[in-house]
């Protein structure tokens, strides 16, 4: 368990570097393949992927806190995060046309990914 994890901010031992274009890099969970990166936010405070998750579950867009993510690999272009396809599969639903992704939108996932870190997310 990792616990004190700042669900908004990219881990320092991830490998992220400010100002790189994420987009289109795969996304792996613990137990296997996500999908690509639709887009991502480098918002202090707020950092997160929005994961095109294609024909795995039906195309749904979902969103993962950069907290998630445990090791980027830019030369391979994958993303690493430290849930499994299960726990993505069931996080809270992201419409196709979402484009308010403010506090209250945050703070549903926040609810979410919270108890996988001991329940202390910042």
């Amino acid at each position: 368990m990792n616990e004190g994890v700042n669900l908004w901010q990219f881990r320092d031992t991830s490998g992220h570097t400010a100002g790189t274009d994420l987009i289109g890099f795969h996304v792996e969970a613990v137990d296997g393949h996500v999908g690509k990166i639709d887009k991502h936010s480098e918002e202090v405070g707020s950092q997160y992927l929005v994961v095109d998750t294609g024909p795995w579950i039906f195309g749904r867009l979902v969103l993962l806190p950069a907290g998630t993510v445990i090791r980027i690999e830019i030369g391979e272009q994958k993303i690493y995060v430290d849930r499994t396809k299960d726990d993505i599969r069931n996080s809270p639903t992201m419409g196709a046309n979402e484009t308010d992704l403010g506090p209250d939108f945050r703070d549903r996932y926040a609810l979410y990914y919270s108890p996988f870190y001991g329940g202390r997310v910042m």
